[in-house]
């Protein structure tokens, strides 16, 4: 069974609690990783200058403390984070179900406006999932 490296639960821990619980159910069945929970200032507008984000400090959910935002990537085979989109597509769609099932409000950086189209984004970040509050 999968679990999380101290590092993600680390990460996880700077999260709200309705994150830390969907993200908890999550990798009980799905091989994954917290890539970031809450960003400092400097952290933040590097992912800004970057081109990771499309918000400077203090914009994003990432900023708030806990945060309300995550950053989840699965592991597929055990071979370590997967960028690859079709692979976040199909992750996506566990943690959106799992959060439903949990009765968790979350937005998912893949569909933005949260109108089922993945077609229609102007900015993806596929491993990005914040509360819908």
């Amino acid at each position: 069974m999968p679990k999380f490296s101290n590092r993600s639960v680390a990460r996880l821990s700077e999260c709200d609690n309705r994150l830390q619980t969907l993200a908890q159910a999550v990798v009980l069945t799905t091989d994954c990783t917290v890539v970031c929970g809450h960003r400092s200032a400097d952290d933040q507008n590097k992912a800004y200058a970057d081109g990771k984000s499309k918000l400077q400090y203090p914009k994003s959910k990432h900023n708030k403390y806990p945060s309300v935002a995550m950053d989840l990537a699965p592991y597929i085979n055990g071979k370590g984070v997967v960028w690859d989109a079709d692979q976040c597509y199909f992750f996506a769609g566990k943690v959106m179900q799992m959060a439903q099932v949990l009765e968790i409000p979350i937005r998912w950086g893949g569909d933005w406006d949260e109108d089922g189209d993945v077609n229609d984004q102007s900015f993806n970040d596929l491993v990005h999932f914040e509360l819908d509050i």
